[in-house]
């Protein structure tokens, strides 16, 4: 099995399928966290105590997300949650890139 942290984001154009249930399961494993909607999209959400931390969090997954070159849906609501949904736009649905980005956000 591949380790989800140590891999990179590679540019996705379309013209592949999303991964299927029976391709990504590998990796659910490497990003417990995350609920898989609909096999099409993950999405996870994190809590912190005000809205400053909300931001700097929200900063952070900006960062890492320019430097993998794929970015999540970035939701703040509530001033101190922060929900986060990644799917690969230009295939509708999910690709390795969802699952390493997934991966990298729960580092921080």
């Amino acid at each position: 099995m591949i380790s989800l942290n140590n891999q990179k984001c590679v540019p996705c154009e379309g013209g592949i399928d999303p991964l299927k249930r029976s391709e990504f399961e590998q990796y659910l494993d490497q990003v417990k966290a995350w609920k898989v909607i609909d096999d099409k999209e993950l999405e996870r959400e994190f809590v912190f105590k005000n809205f400053k931390e909300s931001l700097e969090f929200v900063n952070k997954v900006g960062a890492i997300a320019e430097e993998e070159g794929h970015h999540p849906d970035i939701f703040i609501h509530g001033w101190s949650k922060v929900r986060l949904s990644l799917v690969t736009h230009a295939i509708k649905g999910l690709s390795i890139n969802d699952f390493v980005l997934a991966s990298k956000i729960d580092q921080l």
